[in-house]
């Protein structure tokens, strides 16, 4: 073939989108601006780093998100396969080690035949670095280069749309006070996926003005702040009630601390982030707190009073645009034919949304390469109604995490507990079909 598309970012839509492309005889050219640049929030040279949670969350087979992996595994995802390749503990969710991910995915691309990876900032759909390709796939993530943002909009002719994504810090396991922890997941006490925090009474409540009254960083002058919902920072959680976070990231609920009997008023869990069990994130503390605050009031948590930070909290923008308005459903650019888009800057929330995105325009451009049709995969499928959401019609377009709410109803009455049964039977049986009349 004499195709040859060009890929703007090396994160988990880009790496793999090349990976479809190139195991369907396609070559692709990753252009990867690390190590020569590098966003807020990445600071690892290889390339799909992960820079907010280690988790690809849950893996059961009626969460859509659960469906959603099995759709990428029967389609032969290369992030699937290094996820799973290097998996830690991490209860009924998919979690990585981070270090060992990048590493693996980098090692596939730069072995397989047909992916060339060219480290350098573009800066411009004008860039010179780009003639020759035949297509040119933008999966720069939410997080692509001033520069480049500013010329893709300038290109669709739209006001960019944003939104505030905040990183949970990360401790070190050796600093932690162990006399105060105790392991286990909710409802499973013999677990070593987690490590509990139990707070009484009055150290939640201590906890909760703490993060209130915290010095936080703020927005620019010209941003106002719009946070995802999935992925609210911890202290905005806290300004929305006196228990909303015991009823949301700190809920107790089957868990009993060993040296008590009892069940803690309010539990902060850490999840581990490699293997090892060095190094452990704080689950649902995403936060905007300056530095020193994120130090002083989180060491506030019982068993983290010494904690040693390995990775602090942050904050930054992400930045996506109106798919409705400038994408055709193929993820073309409407106005700049043979430009695509994948990835988080199209309105997919989520590592796995990422790649999946990215995993089916590969094999779309794959197909057209060779003369023919990969249509989208059917509105009853996970993929499917997640890529269907990025030409919905709302009034306000939103970055979305794939769920069942994204596909057709089922069109029969069901017990609610069996309705995920349903939704996930039904799109197995549709994703199958599609799958050996595309392939």
């Amino acid at each position: 073939m004499t195709e040859h598309v060009a890929i703007i970012g090396g994160g988990l839509a880009g790496c793999e989108a090349a990976w479809q492309l190139a195991r369907q005889g396609v070559r692709a050219t990753i252009l990867e601006m690390k190590p020569h640049s590098y966003s807020p929030a990445h600071n690892d040279s290889r390339l799909a780093e992960l820079v907010c949670s280690n988790s690809f969350r849950s893996e059961e087979p009626t969460s859509c998100v659960g469906l959603l992996k099995e759709e990428m595994l029967g389609a032969n995802s290369l992030i699937m396969e290094a996820a799973y390749a290097c998996r830690v503990p991490a209860g009924k969710a998919l979690a990585v080690d981070r270090e060992e991910f990048a590493a693996y995915v980098t090692r596939q691309l730069e072995e397989t035949p047909g992916v060339e990876i060219e480290r350098r900032e573009i800066e411009s759909l004008q860039d010179p670095a780009l003639t020759g390709f035949s297509r040119l796939v933008i999966a720069a993530g939410p997080l692509a280069g001033q520069s480049l943002t500013h010329s893709l909009l300038d290109s669709i002719g739209q006001q960019d749309l944003y939104f505030y994504d905040a990183i949970a810090p990360i401790v070190s396991a050796e600093s932690l006070n162990w006399d105060r922890v105790f392991w286990g997941s909710r409802y499973d006490p013999q677990s070593t996926d987690y490590l509990n925090c139990p707070l009484s009474e009055e150290e939640y409540h201590r906890l909760r003005s703490a993060l209130l009254e915290g010095e936080k960083v703020e927005p620019r002058r010209f941003e106002s702040e719009v946070h995802f919902e999935g992925c609210l920072p911890v202290e905005t959680q806290a300004e929305r009630g006196e228990m909303t976070l015991a009823f949301g990231p700190l809920k107790p609920v089957g868990l009993v601390d060993p040296r008590t009997g009892q069940t803690p008023f309010a539990v902060v869990q850490l999840r581990a982030e490699n293997r090892e069990k060095t190094m452990f994130n704080l689950v649902g503390f995403q936060t905007k707190l300056t530095y020193p605050e994120q130090r002083r009031i989180l060491r506030m948590i019982p068993g983290l009073e010494q904690a040693e930070f390995v990775r602090m909290g942050s904050i930054h923008r992400n930045t996506f645009v109106n798919s409705p308005a400038v994408l055709r459903p193929d993820l073309e650019l409407a106005n700049k034919p043979d430009i695509f888009l994948a990835g988080q800057i199209t309105g997919v929330e989520g590592y796995v949304e990422s790649a999946a995105c990215g995993q089916w325009l590969g094999m779309h451009l794959a197909g057209r390469a060779a003369g023919r049709d990969v249509d989208l995969p059917p509105a009853d499928t996970a993929l499917g109604g997640l890529l269907r959401h990025l030409q919905s019609g709302a009034k306000v377009f939103q970055p979305m995490n794939v769920n069942f709410g994204l596909l057709p109803p089922l069109g029969v009455k069901a017990k609610k507990s069996r309705r995920k049964e349903l939704y996930a039977e039904r799109a197995r049986q549709s994703w199958r079909q599609w799958l050996s009349v595309g392939q």
